[in-house]
Protein backbone atom coordinates (compact mmCIF):
# COMPACT_ATOMS: atom_id res chain seq x y z
CA UNK A 1 0.00 0.00 0.00
CA UNK A 2 2.86 2.36 0.77
CA UNK A 3 4.63 1.74 -2.52
CA UNK A 4 1.61 1.44 -4.79
CA UNK A 5 -1.60 3.31 -5.41
CA UNK A 6 -3.72 0.40 -4.20
CA UNK A 7 -6.35 1.05 -1.58
CA UNK A 8 -6.80 -0.94 1.60
CA UNK A 9 -9.87 -2.60 0.07
CA UNK A 10 -7.95 -3.61 -3.09
CA UNK A 11 -5.09 -5.08 -1.07
CA UNK A 12 -7.48 -6.95 1.22
CA UNK A 13 -9.24 -8.44 -1.77
CA UNK A 14 -5.95 -9.29 -3.50
CA UNK A 15 -4.54 -11.14 -0.48
CA UNK A 16 -7.85 -12.53 0.79
CA UNK A 17 -7.78 -10.84 4.18
CA UNK A 18 -10.09 -8.48 6.02
CA UNK A 19 -9.59 -4.72 5.62
CA UNK A 20 -8.98 -4.38 9.34
CA UNK A 21 -5.95 -6.65 8.93
CA UNK A 22 -4.51 -4.26 6.33
CA UNK A 23 -5.25 -1.28 8.61
CA UNK A 24 -3.58 -3.04 11.54
CA UNK A 25 -0.47 -3.81 9.48
CA UNK A 26 -0.27 -0.19 8.32
CA UNK A 27 -0.68 1.12 11.87
CA UNK A 28 2.02 -1.25 13.16
CA UNK A 29 4.42 -0.20 10.41
CA UNK A 30 3.73 3.48 11.04
CA UNK A 31 4.29 3.12 14.80
CA UNK A 32 7.51 1.18 14.21
CA UNK A 33 8.80 3.94 11.94
CA UNK A 34 7.87 6.61 14.49
CA UNK A 35 9.58 4.67 17.30
CA UNK A 36 12.74 4.29 15.19
CA UNK A 37 12.79 8.01 14.44
CA UNK A 38 12.26 8.88 18.10
CA UNK A 39 15.17 6.64 19.13
CA UNK A 40 17.53 8.07 16.53
CA UNK A 41 20.34 10.23 17.88
CA UNK A 42 21.76 12.75 15.40
CA UNK A 43 25.29 11.91 14.33
CA UNK A 44 25.07 8.32 15.51
CA UNK A 45 23.83 5.13 13.98
CA UNK A 46 20.28 4.38 14.97
CA UNK A 47 19.78 2.96 18.43
CA UNK A 48 16.80 0.94 19.56
CA UNK A 49 14.60 2.32 22.30
CA UNK A 50 16.14 -0.21 24.70
CA UNK A 51 19.66 0.93 23.82
CA UNK A 52 18.72 4.58 24.36
CA UNK A 53 17.14 3.72 27.71
CA UNK A 54 20.20 1.68 28.75
CA UNK A 55 22.56 4.53 27.84
CA UNK A 56 20.43 6.96 29.86
CA UNK A 57 20.41 4.58 32.84
CA UNK A 58 24.19 4.21 32.69
CA UNK A 59 24.63 7.98 32.58
CA UNK A 60 22.34 8.31 35.60
CA UNK A 61 24.37 5.68 37.50
CA UNK A 62 27.58 7.59 36.80
CA UNK A 63 25.95 10.85 37.93
CA UNK A 64 24.78 9.22 41.17
CA UNK A 65 28.23 7.72 41.82
CA UNK A 66 29.80 11.17 41.44
CA UNK A 67 27.22 12.68 43.79
CA UNK A 68 27.87 10.03 46.45
CA UNK A 69 31.62 10.56 46.14
CA UNK A 70 31.21 14.33 46.55
CA UNK A 71 29.03 13.83 49.61
CA UNK A 72 31.53 11.41 51.16
CA UNK A 73 34.38 13.87 50.66
CA UNK A 74 32.28 16.71 52.08
CA UNK A 75 31.36 14.61 55.12
CA UNK A 76 34.98 13.63 55.65
CA UNK A 77 36.13 17.26 55.50
CA UNK A 78 33.35 18.42 57.81
CA UNK A 79 33.63 15.72 60.49
CA UNK A 80 37.28 14.83 60.07
CA UNK A 81 38.88 11.42 59.96
CA UNK A 82 37.78 10.52 63.50
CA UNK A 83 34.15 10.47 62.37
CA UNK A 84 34.90 7.47 60.13
CA UNK A 85 36.15 5.15 62.87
Amino acid sequence: MLTSSATQRELADKYGVDRTTIRSICATAKQGALDALAAAVPGRRGMSAEQVELAQARAEIERLKATICEQAVSLHLEKGKDGWD
